[in-house]
């Protein structure tokens, strides 16, 4: 290897910096996916039912949550998660920032798939529930709710995934995810190339055959 082609890539150093880079993605950056996936799933179907309520003091809270996440962006949120609640007293720690945020930014989008699923059943059999006199909370988790999981499957991966490689973000608070510590590879190093790269490749490595997966699934739960 010539002086010019180690100066533009040093695959000695990438060996270097690959335990480091894999070990902060199976110990943060995948921990802090399945976390905040778990709250936006969940939340966000809170949300849903929320904006469906017959009290506008449930629904139109619901409603406004939903748009003012959606049009603010994660930096933002997380600075002001993370910079502006030690100011009333709460000191939550910039992990814990990380997941409440990317989670309940999520459980946003997420309670839009959850809408077009429930909007997507036949209106014949919300109006069978209420001809057999069927209870609300039956209702939903009898009939309605089934449906709506087998609809909004593929939807719900390609969130993940989405919000997989949104943990980036997270550099901006500190917190040791894979890219935060290429970045201090980088730093330590004055070569960021290999690093950034080696980062770069473990998130397509890790995110691609998902997406294979989701769209095989979109494709067979839609015969």
């Amino acid at each position: 290897m010539t002086e010019d082609q180690r100066q533009l890539w040093d695959w000695e150093y990438a060996r270097e910096v690959l335990p480091g880079l894999v070990s902060a993605f199976l110990k943060f950056t995948l921990g802090i996916t399945a976390a905040a996936s778990v709250i936006a799933i969940v939340v966000g179907l809170v949300l849903v039912l929320g904006r469906r309520a017959d009290s506008r003091w449930i629904s139109w809270p619901a409603y406004g949550v939903v748009e003012f996440v959606r049009s603010t962006p994660i930096p933002i949120q997380l600075f002001f998660v993370y910079f502006g609640l030690p100011v009333i007293g709460i000191r939550p720690s910039a992990l814990v920032t990380g997941v409440a945020v990317l989670g309940v930014h999520y459980a946003c989008y997420m309670s839009e798939v959850y809408r077009a699923g429930i909007d997507a059943i036949p209106r014949g059999q919300w109006e069978a529930c209420t001809a057999l006199s069927l209870p609300p909370h039956r209702t939903w988790r009898r009939v309605i709710l089934p449906q709506v999981v087998r609809r909004v499957l593929p939807s719900t991966g390609n969130q993940i995934i989405a919000l997989f490689k949104e943990t980036p973000f997270l550099i901006v608070i500190g917190v040791a995810e894979m890219v935060t510590v290429a970045n201090q590879f980088g730093g330590q190093n004055y070569r960021y190339i290999e690093p950034i790269t080696v980062a770069g490749v473990i998130f397509l490595a890790a995110s691609y055959p998902t997406s294979v997966l989701m769209r095989k699934l979109e494709i067979r739960l839609a015969r």
